[in-house]
Parts: structure tokens; sequence; C-alpha cells
């Protein structure tokens, strides 16, 4: 579904992320962990369009996309959930949801489907989204990208500030998403809550992947070595 190439991306002088090669399948979660400044925002913006490499290739479905602008992207069907949700404030929780269908895109998701992901939605479509909570405003943030109808979603910090009885109810919405073969790419500082949901991770350490596999199968041990930065530099680790 979507596949990633020796993808680098520079911020000015700087590397970003050097040599990145990943593949989501449809139906499938992977999972994209790593500290603070390992670049794991900057790879979903990359894919989603908002920055440009300076090598390397994005593929949809086997088509080239690295030249496509971001609003073609979503046409194309590939949606991102932004760290920090970035809501309109002022508008209602319906008219939020509403501006996720400008994208046109046929398919599955309507407003119907996602207030019935989300059962509380629907009693407060008409409030402003600014008066809910933050597990309420990431929901909304989900609804909207799902409103686009994506073949790919792309979540970037979705535990970020929340309660951990808000984490778990937007993660147990995930199995709804993907059961219908929309592919999933889940960035999260939380690593225990990614190895849960995830059918594959990649661990990401200044910009270069450290370990990547199957959560089953990765020792904490590992695990740590590679977010840390304590397996050493001759290249990405696997688990298997």
């Amino acid at each position: 579904m979507l596949e990633v190439r020796a993808l680098t991306v520079r911020h000015g002088y700087l590397r970003a992320l050097t040599d990145i090669n990943l593949a989501v399948s449809p139906g499938e979660t992977v999972a994209i962990i790593g500290a603070n400044g390992a670049g794991k925002s900057t790879l979903l913006r990359a894919i989603i369009g908002l920055h440009h490499p300076s090598a390397g290739s994005i593929l949809l479905n086997g088509r080239d996309i690295t030249a496509l602008p971001s609003h073609a992207r979503v046409r194309e069907g590939i949606a991102l959930v932004p760290e920090g949700r970035r809501l309109f404030p002022s508008l209602s929780v319906e008219e939020n949801l509403l501006v996720g269908r400008s994208s046109g895109r046929p398919g599955p998701w309507s407003l119907g489907r996602v207030y019935q992901l989300f059962s509380w939605m629907a009693d407060r479509r008409r409030e402003p989204t600014v008066h809910l909570s933050g597990g309420e405003q990431q929901a909304v943030a989900i609804g909207r990208a799902l409103m686009a109808n994506p073949r790919v979603l792309l979540l970037d910090e979705l535990s970020l500030g929340l309660a951990p009885t808000m984490v778990r109810r937007i993660y147990g919405a995930l199995p709804e998403l993907v059961k219908d073969g929309m592919a999933v790419l889940l960035v999260e500082q939380d690593v225990a809550q990614a190895l849960r949901v995830a059918n594959r991770f990649q661990c990401l350490l200044e910009g270069r992947t450290t370990l990547e596999g199957k959560p089953a199968e990765a020792t904490t041990a590992k695990i740590e070595a590679a977010y840390f930065g304590l397996a050493g530099r001759s290249g990405p680790g696997s688990v298997a």
C-alpha cells in the first residue's frame, strides 16, 4: 500500500532523516517509535508532502507520489492526524469533521459512521471543539481524517497529553479502522502502547532506523538499546 524508499530529509544543513525504508500493507498497523527528535514526525510530514525529501521516494500502491503536493496526496488516499490535533476551535465538532470531506474521495466513512465509532460525538456535534477535552479533540481529529476516506492513515502522537483512560479509548478504535483494509502508520513515544497495537514496528534514532520487526519477537533489551543508541551505529537491526 505505502512504501518509502531510501528517504532522506534535510532541515537546512541538518539531516532529519537518513535513508529510511519502510512499507505498510493493507489492514496493517506499523508503529514508528523513538525519543524526541528522532525524526518520527518528520517522516509523517514527508509522507503527506509537508517536507520535501532531498533523496528517496514515496510510493502509494506502486505509484511514485514523491512530487505530488499535499492536497493531491490526500485525494490519492493519505490522511494525517497531526500532533496537537490542529482543529478549528471556533467551529463545531461536525463542522470540523466536514472539513475532512473536502478531498471528495468516495468511501465508507461518513458522519454517521464516525458517530458510531465515537458514540458520544453525535450528542455534542453542535458544540465548538474548544469546549472539548484533549481526548475528545483527538477523537474529532481522527474523525476528520477518516472523513477523507483514506487508504493510509498517519497518526502522529495520539497519546500525547492524554489521560490513560482516554488513551485506551482512542486506541480501542484502531481495530475498526483497519478491518476494511486501511493501512495505519502510527508515531508514538509511548513504546508499550505502540507495541500493543502494532503488527510491526520501526525504531528511529537521530533520523536513522536502529531496529525493526514484530513486537512479539522484540526483547526489552533490544528495544532499549535501539531507542537510546546503545547498540552501536553499524546499521539497523532486526528482531528476527
